[in-house]
């Protein structure tokens, strides 16, 4: 026989089954917001007493006997009861068995629907503080393991074919910028969320005269949200937070990705250590990626709460509704696996060598030199697109001899057009051409210097 669910509204007669309490439980997972609902109860509490809704005495009377409950929780001796549903109610719950009736006093004013969009906001402003502190850390990583090679040459490629010469330092410079942006995203969505919907209700908000700012203040809000419909019942902000964990996880996907073909031995350009790696159960010469492949299709999970969340959301009615509740199995599933992934990542990258004498050796094959011939035209007033051309019948014809673009005489490239001079090899061979780099942020050595300062000194202040 199911036992009495405390919960249960006394609208309501009789008991719900025991199917039911585990159908519509969230306890098992909402249970990780303790320290939220203890924060935003505790300040709660002392608004009510600022407005005289409650005793200061019965707000102390909260206040300790909450923190006793963090600590039984904190020290394990809590006991999570479904039969309460969520971590509101099995606080609450404990609260009272306490204190006694000063604990029935704190939820004047309060419905669970304002309670768990504030808890939520709170946990999740913590997250980000965390999400970002790793974001820094592989950045952090990828500058250390960049300064060792920005005089090393390696092919760029585009359409996964050679393309152009660049430093090994630019290509894991480029890393950096992605996470940069993620970085800042997930500020943007902290700034955005940090208003307090606390004191919206169950949808009106009150008769009673609750001091919204008030609980806005002590929790750290920047503000309090106007609308009590809208404030109980935005989820926005969970949306965004996992599209922006979903870039981050879809960046890491593609690093992975990367690392997985340069490590295979036909590119052999990285060495992933070995702790990194796992061998095969039937192939005893395999040094298998796998730290690398999961991250990849770990993304697939983050991306499939998006749109999960995405779908939720679009085919409820306004306010709030039970579907909400499903909104924290999609966000902390997506917080956990970049939050893992990252670190997993800056393992890693912190571990991880190339090998740059190898992958200089094979420079020559692609004409990745063919652009810089084609600007070394123009620098000689030729219009960009007969130069163009004429490096593309260049090219055609050295790939019948056998010959690089630098194997040609003077002779012979005056066959294709009289402008070029001796001082034309000095723009061909890969890495010849790194030094030569002009634009700001090419993927040449000045380039990759400058910019490692220049992160350095801006992580240094994470």
């Amino acid at each position: 026989m199911a036992k009495k669910n405390k919960s249960w509204e006394h609208r309501l007669a009789g008991s719900p089954d025991e199917l039911a309490m585990n159908f519509v439980e969230s306890l098992s997972y909402d249970k990780r917001l303790y320290k939220y609902d203890i924060v935003g109860s505790i300040a709660h509490s002392a608004m009510l007493a600022d407005v005289g809704l409650i005793t200061k005495k019965e707000a102390d009377q909260i206040k300790k006997g909450l923190l006793e409950v963090a600590e039984e929780i904190e020290a394990g001796k809590f006991r999570f009861d479904i039969v309460y549903e969520d971590i509101h109610m099995a606080i609450e719950a404990a609260l009272t068995a306490k204190i006694g009736d000063a604990g029935k006093k704190l939820h004047t004013g309060r419905s669970r629907n304002d309670q768990v969009a504030t808890d939520m906001r709170l946990w999740m402003r913590d997250e980000i503080a965390s999400l970002q502190g790793k974001i820094a850390n592989l950045q952090k990583a990828f500058v250390a393991l960049a300064e060792k090679y920005t005089d090393d040459v390696m092919p760029a490629y585009t359409h996964l074919q050679r393309a152009q010469p660049v430093t090994i330092a630019s290509y894991l410079l480029s890393f950096v910028e992605m996470l940069a942006r993620d970085h800042c995203r997930l500020s943007n969505c902290s700034a955005i969320m940090n208003v307090s919907p606390l004191g919206c209700g169950a949808v009106a908000g009150s008769t009673l005269p609750l001091d919204r700012n008030n609980t806005a203040k002590r929790l750290g809000f920047d503000g309090i949200m106007n609308n009590s419909l809208d404030g109980m019942s935005d989820r926005d902000f969970c949306a965004e937070f996992i599209f922006d964990c979903s870039l981050i996880a879809t960046h890491l996907s593609r690093l992975a990705e990367d690392f997985i073909i340069f490590s295979t031995n036909e590119f052999d350009f990285i060495r992933v250590a070995d702790k990194y790696c796992t061998s095969s159960s039937m192939m005893p010469q395999k040094r298998n990626p796998d730290m690398l492949e999961l991250i990849r299709g770990k993304s697939a999970g983050v991306i499939g709460c998006l749109t999960a969340m995405l779908t939720m959301l679009k085919g409820q009615p306004s306010t709030y509704n039970r579907d909400m509740q499903e909104d924290k199995l999609h966000v902390f599933r997506s917080a956990d696996t970049v939050s893992a992934s990252l670190e997993m990542a800056a393992a890693i990258v912190s571990n991880m060598e190339f090998k740059a004498e190898k992958i200089a050796a094979g420079m020559d094959n692609g004409f990745l030199d063919a652009t810089a011939l084609a600007e070394y035209l123009v620098s000689k007033g030729m219009p960009f697109r007969q130069g163009h051309g004429i490096v593309g019948a260049a090219v055609a014809a050295c790939e019948k001899a056998g010959k690089k673009l630098a194997d040609l005489s003077i002779e012979e490239f005056k066959k294709f057009s009289n402008v070029i001079d001796k001082d034309v090899y000095s723009y061909l061979g890969a890495a010849g051409i790194i030094k030569k780099y002009a634009t700001e942020g090419a993927g040449g050595v000045k380039q990759a210097k400058k910019q490692i300062t220049f992160w350095k000194k801006k992580l240094a202040k994470i």
